[in-house]
């Protein structure tokens, strides 16, 4: 530029010019309302204006200066904001910057002022407006509910009065606003009380109440704000009552709770007599303990009866007459039963089921000692003449109509029938037998044993012994070829009849029905058969008064107390307690019945004291988790099968009983997911069960079987069948595993199987309680010396170890880690012998090669190299310096080969390989490889490096 000086004067002139202009174009402020007012809701961010927010500017419509850009509000903190929503009509909108709580702040007020644009795009020479005031009233929401002053109301009043007032509840809201703030009305919530409340909070009672019917009332009480928005948590009141002095028991709890495993639990530790004062001589006081809706009568042992009685050391020997349904004994399958409690089983009889059973279950020969035992449920026949219900009877099959042997109910008594066969001598003898007993109709449960030492019968129900009122005499049956039929639930009539049918069927319940030929049982194995596992008890006999005389009934449910003071009658009820031996007893309530009878001086009965009634809840007891856990894959090979002792499935089974106990919450130092731990527990066993799974056994060619010498000394027996073993009866855990670590499975002919599938499961109280199903599978293979190294392989002491821990969670991950391992180190000694032949076929084609190429080539047409019967000595610490290894490959002459080699092996699969899974397959394929190649090929790996 020529001239600098005049381009700086020409840019100040401009400069001022522009300012001139704009000075003259942007002459008036905009111009809003002088004040304002809104409103909002609380948790909303739009305010509603009156008037709505809109500012004006004369110099409109001029771009910039006619139009409005912004709004600001001046005010300490205020909340809110104002946005512009249309420049040229100067329309605004005011909202709030965050969410508005009234009950933080009601009302609001700042000041607003409106700025146009200025002159330009710039913004210079803005204007804005005076300033509004903006006042804003927050509207409340209904967002709290009432809440009660107090977490709890209690109030004592005397009985038989009517109250005004007995107290006065109060809630409070805490919304900002009077319509959602006031309570505006109370209200009982527990139905059918006699109380009532007002919109103050005031309750009363609506009649006069007895402190006999309710020593307290609990009542719930919720509240309403004048939203109609209830309390989220409703208040308990609790109303006590005085009574007016009434001769009673006081100081007693209608519910009780026993936890199982606790021992004896005190039913009345506060109880006492209240007499009023009156001259009492003696005082006579019955507790009851009713426990006929429980189980058979009472909370008893709910094994199987086999295991009962082996427990109980009943003779063995016995018939169980009502087994539960199984394949072996399936006559029971159609009968209707009852087995949803505590896994008792009990069977139904509604006069129309009944069983035959079989002839291979039936005693062949009762001689003259036998036991009949059963438990019964039986009530008052229908109709004015009862006919004859048989619970067991041995008659005639075709032909005749003969009953040989018969126990059943006639008019509620219990008649038992024995006619002597032919083989006796022929005179009149005892062949009826009759009891009448208030316990054969009176719908409890009752458990009768019938020992016969002919001529003599005898009746035990629950223990106690009964002789026969009336014996009848009857000539014996005369000899006959015709076979017998003994059923239960009627008898069968076979002949005389145009059609064999059931008749004198049964109607009630029985269970645990069996018969023993041979032998009687004793009055203590009968005791312990029936026993109550639950009764009355009472704490240190020996610090009861002298002045007491109590007497318990044989099954401890009854209780009768007398003395002649009252201060001993209430020390010695407070030491009465329930207790039950169970140790997984049967939950539920037990009713409890307290009779009182006083004397007075004088006088036969002069007070009348009220019967109390109360009940014990049992509660549920912690379920145990029973877990079998061991080796569950084995490789053996058939000489161990086909040898004198066979092969032992089970050598390192273990059993493991755990439940879940709560943990204790000073223990919890930071929130966890887990509620529970689980603690190893001791009970006992019923049964074990050993399956065969896929074809029965063969008694010709295997056996599955435990030693008698293992079960001596213990509570346990077994039963064989070609489905498996049963071993049963009542005994610890360690002496299931002494004897599951010994049984044995023998195959005569090994050689003609390849594997075996075993499944074992155990169970608690006759299968209340069942384990997991523990899959074992055995394989039988012929190279005894490969099966040997790759079992010892698999089983290292490390595994060992870790199988004799303690196991709480399913064998799924045990039945894998097994196989898994013996799988891979079959699979890499098998896949290192192949690289090993591969190698050495490689060293000797490739010396072939060399040798033919120095020869002639006339002659490399009669080259004809068999190499089926070469044998190759590898020396493995040998060094193969090779670069065209990885290279060349194998040649298509060495693919042909092995694609022989691999045509031969399946070849060789059997048709029982083939159903096994692929991964099996191969393992078979490799291990039959590797016997053939062992013979051809000898070398030393102990010192080759992988």
């Amino acid at each position: 530029m020529k001239n600098p000086t005049l381009f700086w004067v020409f840019i100040f002139v401009t400069a001022g010019l522009s300012y001139v202009f704009a000075a003259k174009v942007n002459k008036h402020k905009p111009w809003i309302e002088t004040s304002y007012h809104g409103v909002i809701t609380e948790n909303n961010d739009t305010v509603l204006l009156d008037p709505p927010l809109v500012a004006l500017d004369k110099d409109a419509p001029v771009p910039f200066a006619g139009e409005i850009c912004a709004f600001k509000i001046h005010g300490q903190d205020a909340p809110f904001e104002a946005v512009v929503l249309n420049k040229t009509s100067g329309e605004g909108l005011l909202q709030a910057k965050r969410p508005i709580d009234c009950e933080l702040q009601k009302e609001y007020t700042f000041v607003i002022q409106a700025y146009d644009c200025g002159a330009g795009p710039g913004g210079t020479n803005w204007k804005k407006s005076h300033k509004a005031v903006v006042h804003i009233q927050v509207n409340d929401v209904n967002e709290f509910a009432p809440t009660f002053r107090e977490p709890m109301y209690k109030a004592t009043i005397t009985e038989g009065k009517i109250y005004d007032s007995i107290l006065q509840v109060e809630a409070a809201d805490e919304d900002c606003s009077p319509q959602y703030s006031q309570i505006c009305n109370y209200e009982i919530v527990t139905p059918d009380i006699p109380f009532a409340i007002d919109r103050n909070g005031n309750i009363r009672n609506t009649e006069k109440l007895s402190y006999d019917k309710e020593q307290q009332y609990q009542i719930m009480v919720t509240a309403y704000d004048c939203g109609q928005k209830r309390a989220t948590v409703d208040v308990p009141v609790r109303i006590e009552l005085k009574p007016v002095c009434k001769p009673g028991w006081q100081g007693w709890n209608k519910r009780t709770e026993y936890e199982p495993g606790t021992g004896s639990k005190p039913l009345f530790p506060k109880m006492q007599l209240e007499t009023c004062d009156g001259p009492v001589s003696s005082i006579r006081t019955t507790v009851e303990l009713q426990t006929s809706h429980i189980g058979k009568g009472c909370d008893r042992e709910t094994y199987s009866e086999k295991s009962l009685q082996k427990l109980c050391g009943a003779t063995s020997g016995s018939t169980d007459l009502l087994p539960a349904p199984s394949a072996t004994s399936n006559w029971t399958a159609d009968l209707l039963t009852d087995s949803g409690r505590d896994s008792d089983l009990i069977f139904k009889f509604d006069g129309r089921q009944a069983a035959k059973i079989p002839d291979r279950v039936v005693p062949k020969n009762l001689t003259d000692q036998f036991t009949i035992a059963t438990w019964m449920k039986h009530g008052p026949s229908p109709g004015l003449r009862a006919e004859k219900e048989t619970l067991l009877c041995n008659s005639d099959k075709t032909e005749m109509n003969r009953h040989h042997y018969a126990l059943y109910v006639h008019n509620c008594r219990l008649v038992f029938l024995l006619r002597r066969d032919f083989d006796q001598v022929d005179t009149f003898r005892p062949a009826e037998f009759h009891w009448k007993l208030e316990q054969i109709c009176d719908k409890e449960w009752h458990y009768y044993v019938i020992n016969v030492e002919f001529p003599v019968v005898t009746l035990y129900v629950d223990g106690v012994t009964y002789d026969p009122y009336l014996v009848t005499d009857d000539w014996p049956i005369h000899p006959s070829q015709i076979d017998m039929q003994l059923t239960v639930g009627a008898c069968w009539q076979g002949g005389e009849v145009t059609k064999p049918r059931f008749t004198q069927y049964f109607r009630g319940s029985l269970a645990g029905l069996t018969i023993r030929p041979g032998k009687i049982e004793s009055q203590k194995v009968i005791s312990c058969l029936q026993a109550c596992k639950e009764g009355l008890d009472i704490n240190s006999l020996e610090s009861l008064g002298k002045g007491i005389k109590f007497h318990f009934n044989p099954a401890q449910s009854i209780l009768v107390m007398e003395g002649d003071d009252i201060e001993n009658i209430n020390q010695a009820l407070r030491k009465v307690s329930y207790i039950n031996s169970r140790q997984f007893p049967t939950p539920g309530i037990r009713h409890l019945k307290i009779s009182t009878t006083v004397q007075c001086f004088g006088e036969d009965t002069c007070i009348s004291i009220p019967d109390v009634d109360a009940f014990v809840m049992v509660l549920q007891p912690s379920e145990p988790r029973i877990t079998i856990a061991g080796t569950d894959h084995f490789i053996w090979p058939a000489a161990d099968f086909e040898s004198a002792q066979g092969v032992v499935l089970f050598p390192d089974v273990r059993l493991i009983s755990t439940v879940a106990q709560t943990e204790p919450p000073a223990e919890r130092t930071a929130p966890v997911h887990k509620t529970g731990l689980m603690e190893e527990v001791i009970h006992s066993l019923d049964f074990c069960d050993i399956l065969v799974i896929g074809e029965e056994l063969d008694p010709q060619q295997e056996s599955l079987e435990v030693g008698h010498s293992e079960l001596h000394g213990k509570h346990l027996d077994a039963t064989n069948s070609t489905s498996g073993i049963s071993i049963y009866g009542v005994d610890t855990l360690s002496n299931y595993e002494q004897v599951l670590r010994k049984v044995h499975y023998h195959h005569w002919h090994a050689g003609g199987i390849f594997q075996r599938k075993f499944r074992l499961t155990c169970s608690e109280l006759n299968g209340r309680y069942t384990s997991n199903e523990f899959n074992l599978e055995v394989n039988v293979l012929h190279d005894s010396e490969f099966i040997k190294q790759v079992n010892h392989m698999a089983l290292q002491p490390q595994y060992v170890q870790e199988m004799s821990q303690p196991v709480v969670e399913s064998n799924i991950s045990q039945e894998s880690a097994f196989p898994s391992a013996a799988a891979a180190v079959i699979l890499v000694c098998v896949s290192f012998l192949v690289l090993i032949i591969v190698l050495g076929v490689y060293r000797i084609r490739k010396t072939y090669r060399h040798f033919a190429k120095g020869t002639a080539g006339t002659k490399e047409n009669e080259m004809d190299w068999d190499d089926s019967a070469l044998t190759i000595t590898v020396n493995p610490m040998e060094n193969y310096e090779e670069p065209q290894l990885a290279e060349e490959g194998i040649d298509e002459e060495e693919e042909e080969e092995e694609e022989e080699e691999d045509e031969l092996e399946e070849d060789d699969i059997t048709s029982a390989e083939s159903e096994d899974s692929e991964e099996e397959e191969s393992v078979n394929v490799q291990s039959k490889e590797q016997g053939k190649r062992r013979e051809q090929l000898e070398w030393d790996n102990s010192t080759l490096a992988y």
